[in-house]
């Protein structure tokens, strides 16, 4: 593992009781100071690999180091360099934000301000608000100020804007670009692919326990998950085309069509969630078909 490798992953298999496979041999690294999105449906996978990645659980075989090391055999000294934002978290006692914040402070080696956090996610004006008097928008921000108050290394963010409203997801989306350009390592987890696409720098799709497409967000899938589609309709039916000339093959139809542009004329180029849905889309027609 080289100093700019965060996260190295080797055939990761997970077997449950029963035999169910969660992990097919999974294969990725992460890179410092990148955000990588692990995208798949409920079920791939995705929840399995993060918990082993951070300890939580063991795998049945394969490698995984984080951080330069085994996560089965992590210390406290290993787990303080991690900042883990998990689904929800249940916080809802009767501490201010700054007292939290404050409690956990203590137990880090060399934590950020507590102020600092406190404005860093927005919450100067609650700052001596019980933490069970916020909306859920601002408990999810407590959340991300409990996973970075210890200064960690690598920040695991899993589903962290589920229940937002968009602009509360935008601001959450700055408040990472900061914490990324402060050199954090990021690992998300989201079902919002225009998030993925807004913070990832790589993203890997697992589907079936296996990790299907790796890659820059600009790139996954390959070019040809990418071709342009040109779509119109035609005498009441909706024709497209695949071409890497789409510019092209609009004048062409314009021409066909005594100048005149068809119904409906658009270019299509696939984002991400159209290579996402594609790419899981055709895993499980496999998978149906092996069954």
């Amino acid at each position: 593992m080289t100093t700019d490798t965060v996260v190295e992953v080797r055939d990761l298999r997970k077997e449950y009781r029963g035999g169910v496979l969660a992990l097919r041999g999974l294969d990725f690294d992460i890179h410092r100071g990148e955000t990588f999105a692990l995208l798949g449906p409920n079920g791939a996978g995705k929840s399995t690999t993060i918990e082993i990645l951070e300890g939580y659980r063991d795998r049945t075989s394969g490698e995984a180091r984080v951080l330069g090391v085994d996560p089965q055999h992590g210390g406290l000294a290993w787990k303080a360099r991690l900042g883990i934002v998990l689904q929800s978290s249940g916080e809802t006692g009767n501490a201010t934000v700054r007292e939290l914040l404050r409690l956990f402070a203590g137990m880090y080696p060399n934590p950020r301000e507590v102020d600092q956090v406190i404005a860093a996610v927005g919450l100067e004006s609650k700052a001596d608000v019980r933490i069970k008097k916020l909306s859920g928008g601002q408990r999810r921000r407590v959340d991300v100020a409990l996973g970075v108050i210890g200064r960690p290394e690598l920040l695991f963010l899993d589903e962290p804007t589920t229940g937002f409203d968009p602009e509360a997801r935008r601001q959450f989306w700055d408040l990472i670009r900061d914490l990324k350009r402060e050199g954090t390592t990021i690992l998300l987890t989201t079902h919002y692919l225009d998030e993925a696409a807004q913070l990832g720098d790589r993203a890997g799709i697992v589907a079936g326990g296996r990790l299907v497409a790796l890659g820059r967000i600009d790139e996954i899938g390959g070019a040809e998950a990418r071709v342009p589609i040109v779509r119109w309709v035609e005498q009441g039916t909706v024709r497209e085309e695949h071409t890497d000339r789409p510019a092209a093959r609009v004048t062409e139809l314009v021409a066909q069509n005594g100048g005149v542009e068809p119904d409906r004329l658009e270019v299509i180029r696939p984002s991400l969630e159209d290579i996402y849905l594609g790419l899981v889309g055709e895993t499980t027609r496999q998978e149906e078909a092996l069954a």
